[in-house]
């Protein structure tokens, strides 16, 4: 096993929060940086990893548009990122892996436009398997892509590069595409966080298209945290592509506040005969016990018949189509495998792809039920890894083995991330996936975030730190202010209302001065207070100010939260001491009638000490 990764010259730590602190104190520009890298990447020629460098003039609009902004005045200001070369920058060509292909295009993709809007450099496009068509990074004629732990093993695809990249320290994250698996795989064999976005979240306008229907741009990171502020930035809808859905629109199942985990059963896991990532799994899962989640084994086979379906069925027609007028005339210029598969699909008919829209019906009907049992299920994110010579000499057989796990989820839209766990035996990188209904991205950015640590304390093949997990970075944007008022506070008895439904402690804060604030009738067991907006004009009972805790509920959670709410009580707008208006608990004015007027304590918490 030959292990090359040069760590003797390296930039400084990468991630984002850090850059972003290097350059507000002053020790370090974009400028600066972007020449380190360019110089860091030719050391790494070898690895094969860019199809374009941009070079020193090629950077230069990017550095001159930040230096006319203030330092960290935009989101990922400076940052920088690779980019996969089925992705389009304006100006660079874009060969997804073919150089007869190639084209230049005018304007960018528009989830390459917004992060360079958003302050992010382009450092260079990135190797991939030809026309996103394979899960190794051997299948490109710029080159076999290195793994970043060891030179003769495979780096995974077909987003390699983009893996390799960033493994190796020469951007902040990067972009890749993921169809079948290319977002996670290279993602599990080069020690970094992969997230397959659930679909249309991401817009694929100017992206080459591979399986358009089912394709996704994915967000390599050293972290969950980094991957959340991109995704924030990248997640926008988009008129241009067709597919495109917005975030507020999916709304999955609820989570608890430790959610529940799948598993495969037994007779459903699949190791291709590698006892290191047999073992390495049933440690995970230890570990997560450990950790007090509850772990359920289902039965997996639909999932694993499903995976079956992107390659095997009518599906592939998509990738012929999408290049179509080009195949036909360059077939023999495509990488062999590659373009093999293609070609399968000029004997498909139109009874083959009803076929396989039946037999999709079906595997959603047999998965749905499953969703019952548990919040997320995990799996290993390839049954085994391979040498690049092991895929010279089986080039379609491997790559099937390594989808095994990965090739269903866009066709039963999950979001899905890639999470490292450790390293085998032979200290080659391992992981697991972590997959959930469409829509739960940021819950399972937050859960990759909440466990990264526990299996591993550096990023990359460059060690770089693993953060401490930061659960508040990863609220919804699609969330609800609510104000609540008594035994919904915190350290009162009713507050697991909101914890066990992902609700965020903002601020405590006070009404106007237009409210006041009973004790309602009722001997418990939990007293309940009534909150009555009092009309302007009443001298006998003026309003005054009464504290309130503000709350973060996501959206989804609100009409399990509304149940839970006895009358008189209620959910209506209410006026703050700043004057703006939240959500919040009020009273029907018959409610108060037998109650007891506690105004003057200023808020429940304090009558409660004083009732004491």
């Amino acid at each position: 096993m030959s292990t090359q990764t040069n760590t003797t010259e390296l930039p400084m730590d990468l991630r984002i929060p850090q850059l972003k602190a290097a350059y507000a104190d002053g020790e370090l520009t974009p400028r600066v940086l972007m020449a380190q890298l360019a110089t860091q990447a030719e050391r790494y020629s070898k690895y094969n990893i860019f199809i374009h460098l941009l070079t020193e003039a090629e950077r230069e609009p990017y550095l001159q548009a930040l230096e006319n902004t203030d330092v960290n005045s935009l989101p990922l200001w400076g940052i920088p990122f690779v980019i996969k070369d089925n992705i389009d920058l304006a100006g660079i060509p874009t060969t997804a892996g073919c150089e007869s292909y190639q084209y230049c295009p005018e304007q960018s993709a528009t989830v390459v436009k917004l992060l360079i809007e958003a302050g992010a450099i382009p450092v260079g496009k990135a190797n991939l398997d030809q026309f996103a068509t394979g899960l190794v990074g051997t299948r490109s004629p710029y080159g076999v892509c290195h793994n970043a732990f060891d030179f003769d093993m495979i780096s995974g695809g077909s987003s390699s590069g983009s893996a390799v990249s960033l493994s190796l320290g020469l951007c902040s994250f990067s972009l890749g595409t993921d169809t079948a698996g290319s977002g996670r795989v290279p993602a599990a064999f080069n020690n970094l966080i992969g997230l397959k976005p659930s679909k249309g979240l991401l817009s694929t306008q100017g992206v080459v298209p591979a399986v358009r229907s089912q394709d996704v741009v994915s967000i390599f990171a050293l972290n969950a945290q980094d991957a959340h502020q991109v995704f924030n930035v990248a997640a926008q809808p988009d008129n241009q592509d067709a597919y495109s859905r917005e975030e507020d629109t999916l709304l999955p199942p609820a989570w608890p506040s430790k959610p529940i985990i799948g598993i495969p059963d037994d007779d459903s896991l699949i190791f291709h005969g590698d006892e290191q990532a047999e073992t390495h799994f049933y440690q995970t899962v230890k570990q997560l016990e450990s950790l007090n989640y509850d772990i359920v084994k289902i039965p997996f086979q639909p999932w694993l018949e499903t995976a079956k379906l992107l390659y095997g069925g009518a599906w592939v027609a998509e990738r012929y189509l999408a290049i179509a007028d080009f195949f036909d005339a360059n077939e023999a210029k495509l990488d062999p495998t590659v373009g093999s598969i293609i070609a399968g699909a000029r004997k498909l008919s139109a009874a083959d792809a009803y076929r396989g829209s039946y037999a999709l019906q079906e595997a959603q009907s047999a998965t749905q039920s499953l969703w019952q049992q548990v919040d997320v299920m995990i799996t290993p994110t390839t049954p085994s890894t391979f040498s690049i010579q092991q895929l010279e000499d089986d080039p379609i057989g491997l790559n099937s083995v390594l989808g095994t796990y990965t090739n269903f989820m866009n066709l039963l839209d999950y979001a899905a991330v890639a999470l490292p766990t450790g390293f085998r035996k032979d200290q080659l990188p391992n992981g697991v996936t972590l997959f959930a209904p469409a829509g739960t991205d940021r819950r399972l950015l937050k859960l990759a975030d909440q466990l990264h640590q526990s299996f591993v304390t550096d990023s990359g093949a460059v060690k770089t730190p693993v953060p401490a997990p930061e659960p508040e970075q990863f609220i919804s944007k699609h969330s609800l202010e609510i104000a609540v008022v008594g035994a919904h506070l915190s350290g009162f008895p009713l507050n697991a209302q909101l914890t066990s439904r992902g609700g965020k402690y903002l601020t405590t804060t006070q009404t106007a001065a237009k409210y006041q604030l009973y004790q309602l009738q009722g001997d418990g067991p939990i007293l309940k207070p009534g909150l009555v907006k009092i009309e302007e004009d009443d001298n006998d009972f003026p309003g005054v100010e009464i504290e309130v805790e503000i709350w973060s509920l996501p959206i989804d959670q609100m009409g399990s939260f509304l149940a839970l709410i006895p009358s008189p009580l209620g959910l209506g707008k209410l006026e703050l001491v700043d004057g703006h208006e939240v959500v919040g608990f009020i009273c029907e004015s018959y409610g108060i009638e037998k109650g007891k007027n506690i105004s003057h304590s200023g808020g429940w918490r304090n009558w409660m000490k004083i009732r004491s």
